[in-house]
């Protein structure tokens, strides 16, 4: 993807519209609307990312935080790119923007989780350098270690950590 191609830039409250306009289908249908309610856009903007086109179209977005009971903590809730646009690189740019964003604020480990049988998402992580939690609790899930039912009934989860070098 060319430098020019994509803006970043903090959201705003405004933009809660446009991202649940477009989440559960940028997730092949999976509902997640009910995971973005309108406070990630009211709370967590300093540490979150919107990604657009040149002509302004939504191109992706990461919302994320630092830990407030572990400040050395930064946590990925929510991470998504235009079905239009992947494999370009915009997923490791997001990921990118967070962790140096955070790495100077002192943040020394980013975590995230996603649903165990979501191998692209699995597949994605571990090539940014994040490990999967294989710590007591997990088991074999889907051909991968994951806390089973860690949302509940059924709701099998794989957590990964990944350690903030110094730049």
């Amino acid at each position: 993807m060319a430098d020019g191609d994509i803006r970043f830039r903090r959201p705003v409250e405004a933009d809660h519209a446009r991202l649940i306009r477009v989440v559960d289908d940028w997730w092949g249908g999976r509902r997640l609307r009910h995971l973005l309610p309108r406070l990630w856009l009211q709370h967590y903007t300093s540490s979150s990312w919107i990604a657009e086109t040149a002509d302004g179209a939504l191109a992706g977005f990461l919302i994320g935080f630092i830990s407030p009971d572990d400040p050395a903590i930064g946590y990925i809730h929510m991470v998504a790119a235009s079905p239009n646009i992947r494999r370009r690189g915009l997923g490791r740019q997001l990921y990118a923007a967070f962790a140096d964003d955070l790495r100077a604020r002192g943040v020394r480990e980013l975590r995230a989780i996603t649903w165990a049988g979501n191998r692209q998402s699995i597949a994605f992580h571990q090539a940014l350098g994040f490990r999967v939690d294989d710590g007591p609790g997990t088991v074999r899930v889907y051909g991968t270690t994951a806390y089973a039912d860690y949302e509940g009934d059924g709701e099998d989860i794989v957590a990964f950590r990944r350690a903030l070098e110094d730049a």
